[in-house]
Formats: structure tokens, sequence, C-alpha cells
């Protein structure tokens, strides 16, 4: 049974029909697939046939660990998102997880956002993330039925285009207990800035940022 009716599909084939570059779904899942990995890879399958420009990689963490490690993938599921065609690229775009709910239009945004190849940050953040010279990391904790996590996910994911250094990952906080638990996410979206710095909320750019300035200072 297909996860995308008709109408959607219809939808996302008239918004790929825009895409400027080749778009690259790189998913990782396992044999024994784990809880939500069969749909979140018929979820990439069904969105990858809907462009020519989409194409879709799926790799087994276990049995492909060298990608898995080259994409430093260490949970499922897991899709990258990467600039294909010649001149591959991988800007550090990571959801772990499915984009479910209103996740959903994350995915969709970040594949027009790298087939663009331009972010949409500021000219004041793009300058600064180009001048980075240590890791950033931002993790950000949502569900599927929160509002406002798609805006600080993209954000983070923005941001991860800007700079080799910066990876942005979403994390679903229900699927991944763990990880919540050790980050203390009690509300979503929370934004975790390499491991010791906190965001609550969809915070604004500026605002983003002048935590991301607390965590590398």
């Amino acid at each position: 049974m297909s996860l995308l009716n008709t109408e959607i599909r219809e939808q996302l084939e008239q918004e790929f029909a825009k895409l400027d570059g080749p778009v690259k779904l790189v998913m990782f899942t396992q044999a024994n697939e784990c809880q939500y990995c069969r749909e979140t890879r018929q979820l990439a399958e069904e969105i990858s046939e809907l462009s020519e420009q989409i194409s879709l990689d799926v790799y087994d963490q276990v049995a492909d660990a060298a990608v898995a490690e080259q994409y430093n993938i260490d949970k499922i599921p897991a899709i990258a998102i990467v600039k294909g065609g010649d001149e591959p690229r991988d800007y550090g775009i990571r959801l772990y997880g499915i984009p479910s709910g209103y996740e959903f239009s994350t995915l969709i945004e970040d594949i027009a956002m790298v087939s663009s190849g331009e972010s949409g940050l500021s000219d004041a953040t793009k300058t600064y993330l180009a001048d980075l010279t240590q890791p950033l990391h931002l993790q950000v904790f949502v569900t599927p039925t929160c509002p406002h996590c798609p805006r600080a996910v993209r954000l983070a994911h923005m941001m991860a285009m800007e700079s080799d250094l910066v990876v942005g990952d979403m994390v679903e906080a229900i699927e991944f207990p763990h990880l919540s638990q050790k980050y203390q996410v009690m509300g979503v979206p929370r934004t975790v800035i390499n491991e010791d710095t906190f965001m609550e909320g969809a915070a604004p750019e500026a605002m983003l940022m002048g935590k991301v300035r607390e965590a590398l200072a």
C-alpha cells in the first residue's frame, strides 16, 4: 500500500519539476529492520520515483559498515540528503527516524534546498559559518505532531549546508528514547549544540547563532 496518496504525489511532482540539480537520498536500514525502517525506506522509494532529479541508495548499516562510517551513521533509520550528479557532495544533512507528520515537509524542503545549492541564510551567518575552525553538531529533537519542529530542523540543515564542519541532525524523539533521556528532552523542538548547549523551541536564526557562539566560545 502506498504511503503517498494520489493528491500528494501530484503536488510533489509539481514541486520537484522545479528542481535545479540532482539530489541523492542515502538511506540506512538493516536486514532485521528496526521500527519504522520499512516505512522510512518505502517513503524514500516513493519520493525518488517522482522525479528523475532524485535518486536513492539504500544501505545496510551492518553489512555496509564502511559506507555507514563514511556518512557517520550511528543509528537507524537514517537518511542523508546529498548533492547528486557528477560532483556529489555531502552537506551533513541527516534525518534520524521517519520524517512523517510535520517533518515530511522538512524532507521535501531539504531536497529543494540541496537541489538549488542555496541555504537561504543571511550573509552574516554564512560568513560566520564559512570561517569556522571547529566542528559544530546540531541535534534537533522532534516529534511528528510538533508544528514548530520543522522550522528548527530546517535552520540546522541550512547551517550544515554552509560549512563542512557543521552537521545538522533531525532526531525523532520517540524513536530514540535513550537519546531523549540523555539530553533531557521534555519538550520539542529541543536543539542540542555540541552536546552541552541547549535551545528550546523554534528559535529565529539570530537567536540560534547566539547559542552557537556560546557553545563554540
